[in-house]
């Protein structure tokens, strides 16, 4: 079964925990190039911890009964930045062939993603491009990871309406099913200022093929609760079409965060409890992790995800 149709019918998902910080802090892999985490498919190393975390995250889903989600680690790997570290266009389909060897042998069904996210400065905006501008753009990105056969597409923290839209035009036009999921703060809007439920309508209204649903991510489940409060975005579109998380484990801004020298962390019971609590009070069917997250976390959480005895085939 397909991505598209297999969202519509499952109650809950497992999407991955961090990478990025564990690759740095128990790797001790370097990852300052213009590609972000990406070129670790050139290094061994990179390629077996990146496995390794994967495989991880995996067997908790797997535990759990839960169907997973995995992206590859390609956010900052669009077609500007790839000519500027002089690695080959075939570095997205590296990745996503990586990250394709999930689904062997897995007792629960895997997806697979292609991971994008915007051309400028992801917390504050700055550089972000224009919708037509960003629909060209961002176009050479989605068709890349189509062609290496991905599930699904994900834009991950998207500051800004305007390139949001952009990103979405580029994926929809793959025929891939994709998700949108913004860099959202605690008033309800995103980072240029657009209500949660404005970005959502904007889309939708925009495409004859909108995302599969929007999420937010690189943020504490109390913070996506406080926005989804905001009184304008209590309405029946956000209700119904805001249905993921990938969440931070500390309720810090991303001023904070992006500026800390340390691992920003919670206990994961106290995390889990509190994506539980969202949970409750929401449609989100997409549940993953951002910074500071680890397996601990992660099996916390799916725990009280947990549909075994109910699993689709």
């Amino acid at each position: 079964m397909d991505f598209g149709s297999y969202f519509h019918l499952a109650p809950a998902f497992l999407m991955e925990g961090a990478l990025g910080e564990r690759l740095k802090r128990e790797f001790h892999l370097r990852i300052n190039g213009p590609v972000g985490m990406a070129d670790l498919i050139y290094l061994d190393s990179g390629r077996q911890a990146l496995q390794i975390l994967w495989r991880q995250y995996r067997s908790i889903a797997e535990k759990y009964c839960l169907p997973f989600l995995a992206t590859t680690p390609t956010r900052r790997c669009n077609r500007e930045r790839v000519k500027q570290g002089q690695y080959p266009d075939s570095i997205l389909a590296e990745q996503m062939s990586l990250l394709q060897e999930l689904k062997q042998n897995s007792s629960v069904a895997v997806f697979t993603g292609g991971l994008m996210g915007c051309k400028g400065d992801a917390y504050t905006g700055e550089g972000y491009l224009k919708t037509e501008e960003a629909h060209r753009f961002h176009s050479w990105q989605a068709n890349q990871l189509a062609k290496a056969k991905a599930d699904f597409l994900y834009a991950g923290i998207m500051p800004t309406i305007k390139e949001a839209k952009g990103i979405a035009m580029a994926m929809a036009e793959t025929g891939l099913p994709y998700l949108i999921s913004f860099t959202i703060k605690r008033n309800g809007r995103l980072v240029d200022g657009t209500f949660l439920h404005d970005a959502i309508a904007s889309i939708d209204s925009a495409l004859t093929s909108p995302p599969l649903c929007y999420m937010a991510n690189c943020v504490h489940p109390d913070i996506v609760w406080e926005a989804l409060m905001q009184p304008y975005n209590q309405t029946p579109l956000v209700h119904s079409r805001f249905l993921g998380i990938q969440a931070n484990t500390s309720s810090l801004s991303f001023a904070e965060l992006d500026g800390s020298d340390k691992l920003q962390c919670s206990d994961p019971e106290e995390w889990a409890d509190a994506m539980t609590a969202l949970k409750s009070k929401t449609k989100i069917r997409i549940w993953g992790g951002c910074c500071g997250t680890d397996g601990r976390h992660m099996e916390a959480l799916a725990r009280r995800l947990a549909v075994c005895g109910s699993r689709l085939e």
